[in-house]
């Protein structure tokens, strides 16, 4: 998948994914955030947190071009943080490419705080881009394997309204979505530039259709009460005096009885 950001459509999907990266994690805050793989992508290059990392699945050799080198060592289905320890996770494509994204899903839930984010990035498989992915691989299995992917091989695309379901179950609350890329599915520069008129014509048009997705989901707990102090419990004892008014009644018949 790394091979295919270097292609046209790949730079074109990830000028698109960094800019609405950087408009999402400027204004989150926190202590501890998380990038989880794909380099490439400066994930949170505009966040302010103090605690920045970038977790990969394997050590690769530094190449020019492949992003900086990761900080820690991690498996998205198995993340070295405990419970309720990090403020942001960022999965850029890292669902596409895991063994089991139920369990990495699952696993972000656990590690995230209450009120924590998510940002989720993935191809759709409702565009063009994944219309033609689907045609080529029928005719691959007609043909015996011939035919040329336009996408990369990484199994089953999820849809983001299947994504969205998955965030339900685990209580999140979808923040945000946002669909891009709608250039039809051409392979050289020349090519995308001639169709950069499209991108305006399916924001209005169809935006459900872009050719990746973008979504922000925010942890919620759920019959969490928020407990008073000990001292607001208390009843509290009156310093004020309180005046009595006597009347001049009264004042005679105490004199008398006195006397």
């Amino acid at each position: 998948m790394h091979h295919w950001f270097d292609s046209p459509p790949g730079r074109y999907l990830l000028a698109w994914e960094q800019a609405r990266f950087d408009e999402a994690v400027a204004d989150i805050f926190g202590y501890h955030s998380l990038q989880i793989g794909m380099p490439l992508l400066e994930g949170l290059r505009a966040n302010r947190m103090p605690h920045r990392w970038l977790a990969m699945d394997e050590m690769r050799a530094p190449e020019p071009g492949t992003g900086p080198a990761p900080d820690l060592l991690a498996h998205a289905v198995a993340l070295p943080f405990p419970e309720n320890s990090l403020d942001l996770v960022l999965l850029p494509h890292a669902l596409e490419l895991s063994h089991d994204p139920h369990v990495a899903l699952r696993e972000v839930a656990r590690v995230l705080v209450p009120e924590g984010r998510v940002v989720i990035t993935g191809l759709n498989p409702v565009s063009l881009w994944g219309l033609r992915q689907q045609r080529v691989r029928l005719y691959q299995r007609m043909s015996g394997g011939r035919g040329r992917l336009y996408l990369p091989d990484v199994g089953e695309f999820i849809g983001s309204w299947r994504l969205r379901d998955w965030l339900r179950l685990l209580n999140f609350e979808v923040e945000a979505v946002h669909f891009g890329c709608y250039r039809p599915a051409v392979r050289t520069e020349h090519w995308m530039e001639r169709f950069a008129w499209m991108e305006r014509v399916g924001e209005r048009c169809w935006p459900i259709l872009g050719a990746g997705y973008f979504i922000v989901a925010v942890k919620r707990v759920h019959g969490t009460r928020l407990l008073e102090p000990a001292w607001r419990t208390r009843r509290q004892r009156a310093t004020a005096t309180i005046p009595v008014a006597r009347n001049a009644t009264d004042m005679t018949l105490t004199d008398r009885n006195i006397e």
